[in-house]
């Protein structure tokens, strides 16, 4: 009997701890790169708003590669919505040279939204299909 449990919302890859990790290593990133001190910009209205959205896609569409089932999928987009929600949050508390903004958060919000959308799309498998013309030669015909 297949039930579900931890890992089998993943996708079907040869390498899942591989695709897994480098996600999680891009939250953090956006974790750290929200919490650092803000690189020198110019000013630019509205500008950082656009950097949002496209780090929150990101992250989404990343999770629509990973995972073959909705309640997972919605699950982690959730998770970074909330997560874009404390980090705007922490901004303001725990940094000085940073401040919380509603709109970032909004951005971010935004962003989940459209990378979960990407699930609706041809585009939605690109991983999967990556990971399987990787396999050695022997092997792309082996089942996953």
């Amino acid at each position: 009997m297949n039930r579900p449990g931890p890992g089998r919302s993943l996708k079907p890859f040869r390498r899942p701890l591989l695709w897994s990790g480098l996600w999680c290593l891009a939250v953090a990133a956006v974790v750290v790169a929200s919490l650092a001190p803000p690189p020198p910009m110019p000013p630019v209205d509205g500008g950082d708003k656009l950097g949002h959205l496209a780090a929150y896609f990101v992250l989404a569409a990343g999770a629509v590669q990973l995972h073959a089932r909705w309640p997972a999928l919605l699950g982690a987009g959730l998770g970074l919505v909330l997560m874009g929600i404390g980090l705007e949050y922490a901004q303001g508390a725990l940094t000085e040279l940073r401040q919380a903004e509603r709109a970032d958060a909004l951005a971010n919000t935004l962003g989940v939204i459209a990378g979960l959308a990407t699930r609706l799309t041809p585009w939605r498998d690109a991983l999967l299909a990556l990971d399987r013309r990787l396999a050695p030669p022997g092997r792309r015909d082996a089942a996953p």
